[in-house]
Order: C-alpha cells, then structure tokens, then sequence
C-alpha cells in the first residue's frame, strides 16, 4: 500500500478527478454553445435619425422647385433628409428647395399660396 500511496493519494482517487474534470469541461462546453445558439439580444428598431418629421417619420423628404405661378414641382425624391439636403449644397436658385412630404398628402401642399387675387374685397 505504500508503494501505490507515495504522495497521499491513490490511483483511484485520479481516475475520480479526471473523470469529474471531464464531467465539468463537457458542462461548460454546453454552456459555451448554448450561450452562442441563443438567441441575440433584442435587436434594435431603425436608428432614430433627426428630422423635423415628429415622431412616425412616415413619408419621404423632395426637393421640389416653385415655378412663377407658385405651382411646385418634385425634382427629386429622398428617404432621409441628409440625402435631399446634400443634393442642395451648391444651390444658387432661391425657387428650389427641400421639404418633408408625408405619405398620403397631395405635392400641391407644397404650392405657394397666392396673395390676395382671389380674396373678397369690403
């Protein structure tokens, strides 16, 4: 018995630590990949951009241009407002410029009102 038990321990109680080692490396591997197949955090929704189009956001930004009548006319359509205002960042002409249209609302919104032609007189 002294022969097998030189440093306090037997063979036995090897087989026991690498076994229960063993156990525990197969359990934290588990937990490894389980924690990878999970599902990711909640992803977050489209980044907020900052508009002037409230809280929905629920249309597109135009750069339109006013004719001498008042009457506007879309030049070009754009998702974000970044996008329409760097179309403009030359822009010489004061009739051409960039506005929020929701969805839905007619571009004759975007018209110059006229002054005082159709208005009753006293």
């Amino acid at each position: 018995m002294a022969e097998n038990n030189p440093f306090g321990f037997d063979p036995e109680d090897i087989d026991r630590i690498v076994r229960e080692a063993g156990e525990e490396l197969r359990e934290l591997k588990d937990r490894i990949f389980s924690f990878l197949d999970a599902p990711a955090a909640p992803t977050r929704t489209r980044p907020k951009t900052e508009t002037t189009t409230g809280e929905t956001g629920d249309g597109v930004w135009v750069v339109h241009t006013t004719d001498d009548e008042g009457v506007a006319r879309v030049d070009q359509v754009y998702a974000t407002e970044l996008d329409a205002l760097r179309t403009l960042k030359g822009n010489t002409d004061p009739r051409r410029s960039v506005r929020f249209l929701p969805y839905g609302v007619s571009v004759s919104i975007l018209d110059r009102p006229t002054t005082g032609t159709d208005s009753p007189e006293d």
